[in-house]
């Protein structure tokens, strides 16, 4: 094995492709900083593949390795070091949610060859295919920016509810999966919140501070931490991606650039939001700035997501309604009906024989699919969540169902999130699913355009 090259702060030894480390192999560096090395790194009992790329996406057996020395370091120190990776290792095992990294283990490195790697802490984690730094550095699509600001606040919004708060949201710390999907990462400065706030340590990147971290008194437990902190950060990231190079605050260093922050926090200066951030996105991201944590309590992570996923909604409204004659057929058959905006009659077919009120059978418009399939996952259709957010892979339940299946509903729901099936019949309708016991949640949803029934329900509170 060839000699290690050090990291940028000389505390490290850099593993070179093919050190073993556990049960995974090295194959590259992605990143330091702090008192971490992040490596990409895949099974040891897999031979080297495409993974040894930097340019390349990650095959998915591969892992990201975050180590996190403690050789050399003080006792205090240490004990930091292990608190972070505590509190890592705790929100991974408890929190999981595909807005979040995946946590798969850690464990102590034995490593009597590399001293300065002996008693390392180690965490193997999902492996991303990269940052929205990257995408921001290398200009990312128009069309992306709004569905990545979303999954960033659609995973603030379950750190919320779980209790936690990640203190350290930045671009570096938002990753992204194979398709695009958005993963938050790096808790090792994230709190638990203990009644309406907790404790951290008096660390992280400046440049997401609000006025008032600046000046939070350190006691015993570390600094002050509440939500609100999430949500300027939020509102930092929003202006980044939709303003990319520009400042929000003025100065040539994080601690000019703090200045400006507490000079507006404290009204001796306004905000400038540059002109290029949308009108939607300018609101959105001015609330998540305002000066005072009372003025920025009042818009949580999912009040902002909310507000998203209902701009969201009217501009696919929208947009379908500029198709041509047939989208234009479709408006006025919606408005024949009486129904809510982009439903259509199809909704209100008569109940198909075979399923009383309370029941409704599933049905898949692709013509392969209605055949007897042996439960083949290829014809298996999913139950979301949440019928307010996009139906996607990362919005579904475990249990998958099947053409023909029927399923119990206790009430419906009008006005969620617009799905078209593909023989091109659209609707908002959602029936609420009573899983079997044991699924895990006990409800999910059905999009009223994967059944043809319609049994007289209530609607859903």
């Amino acid at each position: 094995m060839s000699a290690a090259r050090t990291t940028g702060d000389d505390r490290t030894d850099v593993l070179p492709p093919g050190c073993r480390v556990g049960d995974w192999v090295v194959t590259r560096l992605i990143g330091s900083g702090g008192w971490s090395t992040v490596y990409a790194a895949r099974p040891a009992g897999r031979g080297p593949g495409r993974s040894g790329s930097a340019a390349s996406p990650p095959d998915r057996g591969d892992v990201a390795l975050k180590i996190m020395p403690t050789a050399g370091l003080s006792p205090r120190q240490v004990r930091s070091i292990v608190e972070s990776a505590r509190r890592e290792v705790e929100l991974g095992s408890r929190a999981g949610h595909p807005r979040l990294i995946g946590f798969r283990e850690w464990f102590v490195l034995a490593s009597p060859e590399r001293p300065s790697l002996e008693g390392a802490i180690v965490l193997v984690m999902e492996r991303a295919a990269g940052s929205l730094r990257d995408l921001i550095d290398a200009g990312m699509p128009e069309t992306d920016r709004g569905r990545l600001i979303a999954g960033i606040c659609e995973g603030l919004a379950h750190l919320h509810r779980s209790g936690w708060v990640h203190a350290d949201l930045k671009p570096e710390n938002v990753l992204l999966g194979r398709d695009g999907s958005v993963k938050l990462s790096d808790f090792g400065l994230a709190t638990e919140l203990t009644g309406t706030h907790g404790y951290a340590p008096p660390m992280g990147t400046m440049d997401y501070f609000p006025p008032e971290r600046w000046k939070a008194p350190l006691g015993e437990l570390g600094v002050p931490i509440r939500p609100t902190v999430d949500i300027w950060a939020l509102g930092v990231i929003i202006h980044e991606v939709f303003a990319p190079g520009v400042p929000l605050f003025a100065g040539a260093t994080p601690m000019a650039r703090g200045a400006a922050v507490q000079e507006y926090g404290e009204g001796r200066a306004a905000l400038r939001v540059d002109p290029a951030v949308p009108p939607l996105w300018r609101a959105l991201a001015t609330d998540c700035l305002a000066p005072t944590h009372q003025a920025r309590a009042r818009h949580t992570a999912e009040s902002l997501l909310a507000r998203m996923t209902t701009a969201h909604r009217r501009t696919r409204v929208v947009r379908a309604g500029r198709r041509g004659g047939r989208a234009r057929t479709a408006a006025l058959a919606t408005a024949l009906c009486g129904v809510s905006v982009a439903a259509l009659c199809s909704d209100t077919a008569r109940t198909a024989p075979g399923a009383p009120p309370g029941l409704v059978r599933v049905y898949n418009a692709e013509r392969g699919c209605r055949e007897p399939v042996d439960l083949d996952l290829r014809c298996s259709l999913g139950l979301a969540v949440d019928p307010l957010l996009p139906y996607t892979a990362e919005n579904v339940v475990p249990t998958r169902v099947w053409h023909g299946d029927v399923l119990t509903t206790d009430c419906q729901m009008h006005g969620g999130d617009p799905v078209v099936d593909e023989e091109d019949r659209q609707s908002t309708r959602w029936f609420r699913i009573r899983l079997p016991a044991g699924s895990g949640p006990s409800t999910a949803w059905l999009p009223a355009v994967r059944t043809r029934e319609v049994p007289a329900l209530p609607e859903c509170r």
